[in-house]
């Protein structure tokens, strides 16, 4: 049946489901989200784009996310936000169609990739096994064909897709009780909801388990060892925030639909069905802000993308690695000598940025890192970067 094609009754008590206010309150919140959803998002594609350091196979997984969202702000929330404005669905079947496809497939897409992200945080801090390139690559395409059979078959007669219950947006159709779009929907919840999940659960429980291990034989590690572990540490608690809060955005409209779906539909009422609905919708626009704030790539990316002055001013370190500096950098190691010998000595130096060596035979009393290379020919500096 068309939905824009109903009687004058019809119509009216489609008005009747909200007052006046609650339905300018509901245009505002979707349309933030949908701006908000479309700018960060935007955004976070324009920095992987612009800066070949962010270009690594985890973060392409991230692009992937940052793309359904995306498409969901340009494609699934538009209509939603038309009829919150005039107070009801005024669009064609096609069109309710097209609004639960979508939804349904960009949905999907960033739920299994975050599924992947999981698996990939898994096999790197567990078993210690980078993924490349072709690996990601493989897992895109996977996800999108996996998330295309699943939103796809409504097309082809299993299922359906119609108005829900508050007449402002389009999902498949949970409340029927034919047994084939019964199937349906029982297998689309397991495969598209609870084996994700799963994965996500099995995944971060291993990590957490690992992480616990690591921290009580840390002192038998070296430096550099503590400082890759801190990081895939820091790496997986930023994944696990996304994926807790994409779970807490998620989990109430799943619960809803499972409400109508077996046999609960009169406790659910369309406030009631569009505050998950609309809650759902919310997580295309807060997972770029969990990159940003917590991705230190991210951040240094994103300040060399608004401050050109920043973006010169990192160049321009880079291209200098021993820059002279005011004051001279006080030695944290020595060598001491040994002997009669004139062996070389040794300091060593710390900043934020590198390590320097800077061997000599001259006595440290009389070294000075800020005079220049050609003032004397017995020293020798050597700048090394962390990773």
């Amino acid at each position: 049946m068309n939905p824009a094609n109903g009687s004058r009754s019809e119509r009216s008590a489609e008005q009747l489901l909200f007052s006046g206010d609650t339905y300018r309150v509901l245009a505002f919140t979707i349309g933030t989200i949908g701006a908000f959803g479309f700018c960060n998002n935007f955004v976070v594609l324009a920095l992987y784009c612009r800066f070949k350091r962010l270009r690594t196979p985890t973060n392409l997984l991230l692009v992937n996310i940052s793309l359904s969202d995306l498409l969901v702000s340009l494609f699934g929330i538009n209509f939603t936000f038309a009829a919150c404005v005039q107070g009801r669905w005024t669009w064609t079947q096609a069109t309710c169609v097209w609004d639960g496809f979508s939804n349904s497939l960009f949905g999907i897409v960033s739920i299994m990739t975050l599924a992947a992200l999981a698996y990939e945080r898994y096999i790197r801090v567990v078993h210690a096994q980078v993924v490349d390139f072709p690996w990601a690559w493989r897992a895109i395409g996977h996800i999108w064909l996996y998330a295309l059979a699943w939103t796809g078959a409504p097309l082809l007669g299993w299922n359906r897709y119609t108005l829900e219950i508050h007449r402002l947006g389009c999902s498949l159709d949970w409340a029927s009780k034919d047994p084939n779009d019964a199937s349906f929907i029982l297998l689309f919840l397991l495969a598209c909801f609870f084996v994700p999940v799963g994965i996500m659960i099995y995944c971060y429980g291993n990590i957490l388990y690992a992480v616990q291990m690591i921290r009580s034989i840390q002192d038998l590690q070296t430096v550099q060892i503590i400082k890759i572990l801190r990081y895939e540490k820091k790496v997986s608690v930023m994944f696990f925030l996304m994926i807790s809060c994409f779970l807490l955005c998620w989990t109430p409209y799943a619960v809803v639909s499972m409400m109508v779906a077996f046999g609960r539909r009169s406790m659910v009422s369309p406030t009631m069905a569009i505050i998950p609905s609309f809650f759902a919708k919310s997580s295309t626009a807060y997972n770029p802000l969990i990159y940003v704030f917590m991705s230190r790539k991210f951040r240094h990316c994103l300040l060399q993308l608004l401050c050109s002055r920043l973006s010169w001013l990192q160049r321009s370190l880079k291209e200098r690695p021993l820059a002279p500096v005011q004051r001279p950098i006080r030695p944290i190691v020595m060598s001491r000598p040994c002997g009669k010998g004139n062996r070389p000595k040794k300091k060593v130096t710390f900043s934020s940025s590198s390590i320097v060596f800077i061997i000599t035979s001259d006595d440290f009393g009389q070294l000075d890192v800020t005079s220049k290379s050609g003032d004397s020919a017995d020293v020798n500096a050597i700048q090394v970067r962390p990773l």
